[in-house]
């Protein structure tokens, strides 16, 4: 059997690091971790071919080479999705739909001929039997979630690692919490299941034998949302580390209360841990209690996230307005939070109401819905009707997102934050992409783009008041770069 893979090409969005990418001489920001695990739970013996689209063009040779085409896909990938179907009906290749997309969607959708709705690892087995017939239904679907030793090491043999500025693994799928707006434990549950501390590492392992030696993304729900299982997959790490060698570092995304738990943050910095994503969502208590974010009124939410960085890791934040309980200057309260916080990347969004979330529900009952969701909270689009001025809401989130990212102030952000953030853990590796990266950002940055003299306000400050930060600072700079140009697009 020849299978055909696919990962669509994702949009431009604040999290492609589209503009990023060519400082560091990579095509696409992670792999297609979905598809790479769904190809571990085939059989061995058939022939695979995967084209991610973010990498390089789907041609019309390669869906005419297989007997079935399989595509993972989110809701922002619909639109390429029901290209995708097009070109397969032209050359009569049956496509099987999997991923958050189909479970969001109630039919058949895109034109997709076969959609498999939940995780892989519960229908698989029937899936490969019907296609050894000849015989794939048109729907599979499970509601069970699999015990994670079901789950196969991704077939990293089917990309180029050279590829990707960073790696993607998994250790858990669930979170505890159950936020209104989030959709994570309709697709995964409220029960955090992790993979065995042997398992994981051997995944990073193969990765290590593979070659790799840069960041690696932990691409869980909540990767702290069973402590006692984190803690021991925290000491494996470490233990693996100090046996081989290894040199990658990570990051992750966990909720605000890990800043309580100051044995998991040093476990965390030991064992390689750089970044992780938090979901502080607003400075309004009132919004907080509204979508159920009950974890970060716990405590003083700005305290939480120096407590973090202090620990020596970068805090990147993901901020919400829209909410029912936002007053007109919602706005200027996360412009001022985030300044004095110094989260550098802070990805503000407008609220989005996920087809699999509480919040989708509640909105759909009141009859606000009014559009279906983009999956892309950064795309300056409501698909429910808010109470606050639509207009008002879209314009001040526009203003706000270019005035983050205006070079000036993005810089002060991040002297902000290095003042905060102690340098622990293991040393990141340098690597000749990471010199041509700085000499990039160096000629780009300091030369031609606007926002000159701040950057070498920052550049200089750094190299005199924290020299072993100054390879933070570049990378951050980089970054900025992307946001700013995705907050112009607006």
């Amino acid at each position: 059997m020849k299978i055909l893979l696919v990962e669509p090409r994702t949009p431009e969005t604040f999290w492609s690091l589209r503009y990023a990418l060519p400082f560091v001489g990579r095509k696409a920001a992670n792999p297609p971790l979905g598809l790479l695990t769904l190809a571990g739970l085939l059989p061995r013996d058939w022939s695979y071919r995967l084209v991610d689209q973010n990498t390089r063009e789907l041609v019309d040779e390669d869906i005419a080479w297989a007997d079935f085409v399989l595509v993972s896909a989110m809701v922002i990938h619909r639109e390429e999705v029901a290209r995708l179907a097009e070109r397969c009906h032209e050359q009569a290749r049956p496509l099987i739909g999997g991923g958050p997309l189909f479970h969001a969607e109630t039919d058949v959708p895109l034109g997709v001929d076969h959609v498999v709705v939940g995780e892989a690892e519960e229908v698989a087995a029937d899936l490969v039997a019907d296609m050894r017939r000849g015989r794939v239904r048109p729907r599979y679907e499970t509601t069970r979630f699999p015990d994670l030793a079901l789950t196969p090491q991704p077939r990293w043999d089917l990309v180029h690692l050279d590829d990707y500025a960073t790696m993607s693994v998994q250790s858990c799928r669930g979170c505890p919490f159950d936020c209104e707006f989030c959709d994570v434990v309709a697709l995964n549950g409220r029960k955090p299941r992790y993979k065995s501390p042997d398992q994981f590492v051997g995944e990073l392992e193969t990765l290590r034998d593979l070659g790799w030696r840069g960041p690696v993304f932990v691409v869980d729900d909540n990767f702290v949302g069973n402590r006692r299982r984190c803690r021991e997959l925290l000491r494996a790490v470490i233990d693996w580390r100090a046996r081989t060698g290894a040199r990658m570092t990570f990051l992750t995304e966990a909720s605000v209360d890990m800043a309580a738990d100051e044995e998991i943050l040093e476990l965390m910095v030991a064992a390689g841990f750089k970044k992780v994503f938090v979901g502080l969502e607003t400075p309004s208590a009132e919004s907080l209690r509204e979508c159920r974010k009950l974890q970060n009124l716990r405590g003083d939410l700005a305290d939480a996230v120096r407590t973090i960085q202090r620990a020596g890791l970068e805090v990147m934040g993901g901020f919400i307005v829209g909410f029912d309980a936002d007053e007109p200057d919602i706005f200027e309260r996360q412009f001022e939070f985030i300044q004095r916080t110094g989260v550098v990347t802070a990805m503000v969004g407008l609220l989005q109401a996920l087809p699999n979330s509480r919040l989708y529900q509640r909105l759909s009952g009141e009859g606000r819905l009014r559009s279906d969701s983009t999956g892309d909270n950064t795309s300056a689009a409501f698909n429910f009707e808010p109470r606050l001025d639509r207009e008002y809401l879209l314009e001040n989130y526009r203003r706000l997102m270019q005035r983050l990212y205006e070079p000036g102030v993005y810089y002060r952000r991040v002297r902000t934050f290095l003042a905060e953030h102690r340098v622990r853990g293991p040393r990141e590796a340098v690597t000749w992409r990471d010199i041509g990266a700085l000499l990039r950002s160096l000629w780009f940055m300091g030369v031609v783009h606007r926002g000159r003299r701040a950057y070498w306000r920052l550049i200089a400050g750094t190299l005199v008041r924290r020299p072993r930060q100054i390879g933070v600072a570049v990378t951050l700079t980089i970054m900025g770069h992307h946001y700013r140009m995705v907050a112009a697009g607006l």
